[in-house]
C-alpha cells in the first residue's frame, strides 16, 4: 500500500474507532488521526504477521476492518493512560 494510501487508511481507521468507542480519551482530531495511523500499523502488522493474511496493495474490507481494529487497541491504551489523570481518590 502507498504511503498516501496508508495516511488515509488510518485517518479513516481512527474515525471509525473514535464512533465505535467514543469516551474521555482525551486529545482532538489531530491526536485521533494520529492513533488512527499508528492503529492502521498495528492492524496490518497484525493481519498481516500474526494471521498471514495479504493486507495488498488496496484498500480491501480486511485491511479496513484490522486497521480498525488496530485502532481501537491503541484508542483503548491511550484513553488507559491519559484518562487516569488529575482523579481523585
Amino acid at each position: 500500500m502507498s504511503f498516501i494510501a496508508f495516511l488515509i487508511l488510518g485517518l479513516l481507521a481512527g474515525a471509525l474507532a473514535k464512533l465505535i468507542m467514543p469516551g474521555k480519551q482525551g486529545g482532538g482530531i489531530i491526536v485521533t488521526m494520529i492513533l488512527g495511523v499508528v492503529g492502521a500499523f498495528l492492524g496490518g502488522f497484525i493481519g498481516g504477521s500474526i494471521l498471514g493474511i495479504n493486507m495488498g496493495s488496496t484498500f480491501s474490507l480486511p485491511s479496513i476492518l484490522f486497521a480498525v481494529l488496530g485502532a481501537l487497541i491503541v484508542l483503548f491504551i491511550y484513553g488507559l493512560i491519559t484518562g487516569r489523570k488529575g482523579s481523585r481518590v
